[in-house]
């Protein structure tokens, strides 16, 4: 009987496929009103939550009956919830202690069982026993994961709730139902099983946390008896109270003794639990008592909330388990803020601070962002608890990388810092622009980054407000700095520039910065609608704004930048529906005005986005932009023509430095322009290339206007590209455009031997783009490739990227602008690179060409990695075959110039391993898929063979000198096929025994 009985609660907890019908035909059971008795306790648990309330109250009713066979039923429900189909029988339980239960379930547990029943005499009691199969890997059902079994978890701790529930007016304090239930809970607590243990502790502190709620319901009755015996007291006459008096008091005492019974049920449950397991080496069942801890301390804190309780989740916060600190954090969260709590929790504070603050560092995410947030409660609730110090070590996280640890500190710079005024008045834009004042003095002392915008998403999910109040930076901005102490200084003007243009980019895009967050969230509606309309206001807002702060803050390009910026986060659409015709027309003119006054790139390229946006065509505004931007650009080409003119007339006569910078400010604004404006109208293309012929025959300009006359010529000559290749121009512009080409051509020859690196780099840059752009179309009747220019092109390559770090960064110190200039520099020798690596992935340059950038692989793998692992993905995805002799050439030309510095092929050289460490690192790139790869491994083979053997011996007895060279190519054996491996050894089985020997 109890055999089928177990092998049907196995079933039914541990086999997914039957599991819900069974579920249905055990509810309809259960709700046709069958007898309980017919599901037991642990098959109710399987059930879900939904069967729990009416079949506890149906045990109760049996327990009141037959409270042995009722409990009995209880012990193997806490028993099989470990995962052990053991079963209690009834001999066994009313002939022996609860100790002697969990000795032989324990005995049996420790023994490999497989699936057999076992059913064993220890007279005159019997135990049965089913074990899985699994158990000896520790697989119970509270190890699990799942959805099923999640449930399975949160229905056992319901079970046990209702039934105290149910119980609380009697059965619990019958001394034989909750004692028998302790002493096991408690003695499978202490098992050296850990099914047993932690199933049992789980129980253990659920059923603590129930009494905890029936003992705080006592003390309120207690309480309310009390008081109505003092009320009556002073009430009734006195024939009266004698009565009426007794029968309170007897109540009371009453109540006063379940009191006392169900705090000795609490006290052994505490020592039986926290006491003994917050030291498992279970970190699951440490996290459980933790938690459960900090659940009590709240519920009843006259007790559990001292020193004597709180020092286990102290010491918690060492655990070596993120998941176990994370509970401790979580549990001192609901401790702290509550002001109540914290009077009482004083030494735990000063004891334990540095160790919470450290904690905000912890390498888990999860417990760092548990951390601030706490201390953002022990910042409110405690005073004085954290210094000037702990506060700037904690400001620092608002710049991390890892969004939710910098919005927490947000939240706690906001609410120790910058949230200094309460009440109504707080909301106004008085207090706005205080607290801005603060947030800005902040950034500015503590000089911990330079991007603002950082700040900006940290505190943006805390107070959106103050960051969206642009109404109130832009009067801040605009106030005279006269006024007084109001009023900014440039810093803080140009830090406010700044962090407004944060806020509106963040307002518009709903994204995190870079380094914040690489996946999009997909927007609610809600967030959709609050993206729209803080869209709209940006751009009503700053349309009657922005030509006043531009006018303002003209002379001071930093801040013209910054908010020239803002336009592109504009609803362009706002101008025609709001009718603001005069402001586009002022903002248009204060568009012409930077233009003119300043040269700078970034105010120039702002500037020309500008007007993108502005003059788009399906816009309203677009004839009007378009008309201002022509008016412009004409203007610009008007003074570069006349300053052109004027010096070719004066002949060999130098340009004046007064007048190579005012043509160099043109020609910067031009190349701003031609970047996103076709200027062919103008003919710049002809001036510009006059211009530099004019220098080849003189060389008399400066590289402060040979670099922006470089890049005019170059987008000139782009647009010119477009047009052809989408053959919008006449027959005999074609002739016209080769003539252009050629002169691009000779221009970008001559400019590549310059002495100034700047001007080299952008004749590589520009004749590399049109290299690009013009060798396969119409078979390169424009321009082609030779062997020539091809060469050319690497020794450049090879001057300027692949040089020794000693020799680019000679006499560069260690400060950051020191490394900032090493960074930008290594930026460029990335784009000259991947310049060159686009050429050979395309089929102009050789192939083979990329055996020289091949060869820097490990030298220059830092820097140019990824470019040369991208570069060769790209070949092989061309043609494999090439590729892979382009590999292998590389390979064969490193292990030449190996033997010619050496001598011979040393083994033991660095040179040697580098050949060998770079045939390793190549054979990786082919993947795991060995079949895809399989002809370019045999090709690899067989040539580095060819190779090997390709020089007879010296002398006799010796062998060959390149031999060694098969070290390198054994790096790729590991991805031959069995078949290809057969095919090279009767293919090369002639060479000698040493190849064997190798091999």
């Amino acid at each position: 009987m109890f055999s089928q009985k177990a092998r049907k609660i196995r079933r039914q907890s541990e086999n997914h496929s039957v599991k819900s019908s069974g579920r249905r035909s055990r509810d309809s059971r259960i709700t046709n009103g069958e007898k309980a008795e017919a599901v037991t306790l642990f098959e109710v648990v399987c059930i879900g939550k939904g069967a729990i309330q009416s079949v506890v109250s149906d045990w109760v009713e049996v327990y009141q009956e037959d409270r042995d066979a009722a409990l009995l039923d209880l012990l193997n429900f806490y028993i099989q919830c470990s995962g052990c189909q053991g079963v209690v029988t009834a001999e066994m339980f009313q002939n022996q202690g609860n100790q002697d239960i969990v000795q032989r379930l324990t005995e049996e547990f420790d023994k490999e069982t497989g699936l057999q029943f076992k059913k064993f005499m220890a007279f005159p009691w019997i135990l049965t026993i089913t074990w899985p199969n699994n158990m000896e890997n520790g697989d119970y059902p509270l190890s699990k994961s799942g959805i099923y079994w999640k449930k399975f978890r949160a229905n056992i701790c319901e079970l046990t709730a209702v039934l105290v529930q149910k119980c609380q007016y009697n059965a619990i304090y019958d001394g034989y139902l909750l004692d028998t239930v302790i002493s096991l809970l408690l003695g499978l607590s202490d098992s050296c099983i850990r099914a047993f243990r932690h199933t049992s502790t789980l129980s253990a502190v659920k059923l603590h946390t129930a009494l905890v709620r029936i003992i705080l319901n006592l003390e309120t009755s207690i309480h309310n008896l009390q008081r109505l015996y003092n009320v009556k007291q002073t009430r009734l006459t006195l024939k009266k109270a004698s009565h009426r008096m007794e029968q309170i008091e007897k109540k009371r005492n009453e109540l006063q003794q379940k009191h006392s019974e169900i705090k000795n049920m609490l006290d052994a449950l505490f020592k039986g639990t926290i006491v003994q397991r917050y030291r498992d080496v279970v970190s699951d069942i440490r996290a459980l008592c933790i938690e459960e801890l900090g659940i009590w301390m709240k519920m009843y804190p006259q007790v559990y909330l001292n020193d004597s309780c709180l020092k286990y989740i102290g010491w918690m916060l060492y655990d070596k388990v993120p998941d176990v600190r994370l509970k401790s954090l979580l549990s001192l969260q609901g401790l702290y803020e509550n002001k109540d709590f914290v009077v009482k929790m004083d030494l735990f504070s000063t004891r334990f601070k540095d160790r919470i603050i450290s904690m905000t560092l912890d390498r888990d995410h999860d417990v760092s962002v548990q951390a601030m947030k706490l201390l953002v409660f022990m910042s409110q609730n405690c005073e004085d608890l954290l210094t000037k110090e702990d506060c700037d070590l904690l400001y620092q996280c608002v710049y991390t990388a890892y969004r939710p640890l910098a919005t927490a500190a947000g939240e706690f710079l906001y609410k120790r810092h910058l949230n200094q005024a309460e009440g109504e008045e707080s909301r106004g834009t008085r207090c706005n622009a205080q607290q801005l004042k603060f947030l800005l003095t902040f950034f500015c002392e503590n000089k911990l980054h330079e991007h603002l915008t950082y700040l900006v998403d940290s505190l943006w999910d805390c107070n959106p407000r103050l960051l969206k109040d642009w109404q109130c930076m832009s009067s801040l901005l605009l106030q005279d700095t006269q006024d007084g102490e109001d009023a900014l200084n440039a810093i803080q003007q140009s830090l406010l520039i700044e962090l407004l243009l944060a806020s509106v980019r963040q307002a518009v895009e709903v994204h995190p910065p870079v380094g914040r967050g690489t996946v999009r969230k997909m927007l609610s509606a809600k967030e959709k609608k609050v993206q729209l309309e803080d869209h709209i206001k940006i751009t009503e807002h700053f349309a009657q704004t922005l030509p006043l702060l531009l006018a303002k803050y003209l002379k001071d390009q930093r801040k013209v930048a910054n908010l020239l910026q803002i336009l592109q986060y504009f609803k362009f659409e706002v101008y025609s529906t709001k009718c603001l015709d005069k402001d586009l027309e002022a903002l248009l003119n204060e568009l012409k005005h930077v233009a003119l006054t300043h040269s700078d790139p970034e105010v120039l390229e702002a500037c020309s986005k500008a007007y993108i946006g502005l003059g788009e065509e399906d816009l309203e505004s677009h004839v009007s932009v378009s008309l201002a931007r022509r008016q412009l650009i004409k203007q610009l080409v008007d003074t570069f023509s006349q300053m052109l003119h004027d010096l070719l007339q004066e002949g060999e006569e130098p340009l004046s430095s007064q007048g190579a910078h005012q043509m160099s400010c043109v020609l910067r604004k031009l190349a701003a322009f031609q970047n996103a404006h076709d200027p062919t109208e103008w003919n710049l293309y002809e001036k510009t290339s006059q211009l530099l012929l004019y220098d080849v025959e003189n060389c008399c300009f400066s590289v402060q206007l040979l670099v922006p006359a470089f890049q005019c010529m170059y987008y000139a000559l782009l647009w010119n590209v477009v047009a052809v290749m989408e053959e919008t121009i006449s027959k005999e512009e074609p002739v016209l455009f080769r003539e252009h080409v050629a002169t691009f051509w000779q221009l970008c020859k001559h400019y590549l031997n310059h002495q100034d690196r700047s001007v080299q780099e952008q004749a590589f840059m520009s004749l590399c783009d049109v290299l690009l752009l013009l060798s396969h179309y119409r078979n390169g009747i424009y321009c082609c490739m030779d062997s020539a220019l091809q060469s050319e092109l690497f020794s450049f390559v090879h001057h300027h990227v692949f040089q020794s770090d000693e020799e680019k960064h000679k006499g560069v110190g260690g400060s950051e602008k020191d490394k900032a200039v090493i960074s930008e520099g290594l930026h460029k020798r990335q784009n000259l690179l991947a310049a060159y690596c686009k050429l050979i992935a395309n089929n102009i340059v050789e192939m083979a060409a990329a055996s020289e950038i091949y060869k820097q692989y490990i030298k220059a793998y830092n820097d140019f990695g990824d470019i040369i692992k991208e570069t060769l993905s790209r070949t092989r995805q061309n043609d494999k075959i090439e590729s892979t002799k382009t590999l292998i050439l590389c390979l064969e030309q490193l292990f030449q110039k190996h033997r010619e510095v050496h001598g011979s092929a040393t083994l033991s050289s660095p040179s040697f391993f580098n050949i060998k460490e770079m045939a390793r690192r190549f054979s990786l790139t082919f993947g795991m898929d060995h079949v895809k790869c399989r002809e370019s491994v045999v090709m690899i083979h067989k040539q580095g063979i060819e190779f090997a053997f390709r020089e007879p011996a010296l002398e006799d007895n010796f062998p060959p000198p390149n031999l060694a060279f098969l070290i390198p190519i054994s790096e790729f054996s590991g991805k031959l096929l069995k078949p290809d491996k057969r095919l090279v050894d009767a293919d090369w089985a002639s060479p000698g025994p040493e190849f064997f020997f190798i091999l």
